[in-house]
């Protein structure tokens, strides 16, 4: 990894803890050089959080590149073809549309040496294609693409939801506000979840790691629990008793029935279902090099008033 040049493609809620465990790494590798793309708006703007992420990227050591990704594929290589490894934190923001197969082909295009899509989440080849979500689709497109070929190392790190998530009132698993947990399937389906914090240590790690990961997917897990133990957890944590309520599959298929374009019921009947949504902890990266991540107690402790 000695001279190896990055480039990380977002600076949001997964982009800044990739870019800050990146730049400690390259601190043992001589010449190698962490740079982040980011659209001219957030680079001028006077929004005090953008001003804040700015200064931390800047005095991390990392270079700052203006550019936007709703530029074309040929565009978008000519960013992509000074850099050896390039990793996507672009999140699902930009929903459909070949949004993620468009940087994916970018990159080939650009002859980058190493690639991480963004593709940090479920394990979209066990739910294969036709899911709930259609943003899966596209997911699995990806990945055919990028094993169709062998001129560019590809590296997929699935990890499960982001804990965050699964407190997210929208999303309605916990909502302490109504004091309620819903079990999305059954009250034995289970669900792995890892903090974007530890992803983005993991995801350093897995960058750096000696000998090289290639062309492999790689998993992690901050936690994989029930709904039942997330409900008893909410319990032992918040000191009260939350309501518990089962949403079936039926029932959730029935809801994306009467309102078919709603992502919020996508994302629940796909994970209802429990497959490619959870796997063995002991099965992951982070398990298999002893390095410890929170798990969904741990969370709810530190961010449950």
């Amino acid at each position: 990894m000695h001279n190896t040049s990055i480039l990380v493609l977002g600076a949001g809620e997964l982009g800044m803890p990739v870019l800050r465990n990146l730049a400690k790494q390259a601190l043992r590798f001589s010449g190698t050089t962490i740079t982040v793309l980011l659209r001219p708006s957030t680079i001028d703007s006077h929004n005090a959080d953008k001003q804040r992420t700015i200064a931390e990227i800047k005095s991390l050591g990392i270079h700052i590149l203006s550019g936007d990704l709703s530029a074309s594929t040929t565009e978008l290589s000519t960013i992509f073809k000074d850099f050896h490894t390039v990793i996507s934190c672009t999140g699902y923001v930009t929903g459909s549309g070949g949004f993620q197969l468009k940087l994916s082909h970018a990159v080939l295009n650009a002859g980058v040496k190493r690639y991480f899509p963004w593709q940090f989440g479920v394990d979209y080849d066990l739910i294969g294609r036709g899911s709930a979500q259609d943003l899966f689709d596209e997911q699995m497109d990806v990945r055919d693409l990028l094993r169709s070929q062998n001129q560019t190392e590809w590296v997929i790190v699935s990890t499960g939801m982001f804990t965050s998530f699964l407190f997210e009132p929208s999303f309605g698993i916990v909502n302490l506000a109504e004091n309620t947990v819903h079990a999305l399937g059954s009250w034995d389906t289970a669900v792995t979840v890892t903090t974007p914090e530890d992803i983005g240590r993991l995801t350093a790690e897995i960058c750096f790691a000696e000998p090289r990961i290639v062309d492999n997917v790689v998993y992690t897990a901050g936690d994989t629990i029930t709904y039942k133990e997330l409900a008893d957890t909410i319990d032992a944590v918040s000191g009260r008793k939350v309501q518990r309520i089962d949403w079936s599959l039926p029932e959730l298929e029935d809801e994306l029935l009467k309102d078919p374009d709603n992502a919020i019921k996508k994302y629940r009947l796909a994970f209802a279902g429990g497959k490619g949504v959870a796997w063995d902890q002991s099965k992951t990266f982070n398990a298999q090099q002893q390095i410890e991540t929170m798990d969904v107690r741990q969370w709810a402790q530190e961010n449950l008033s």
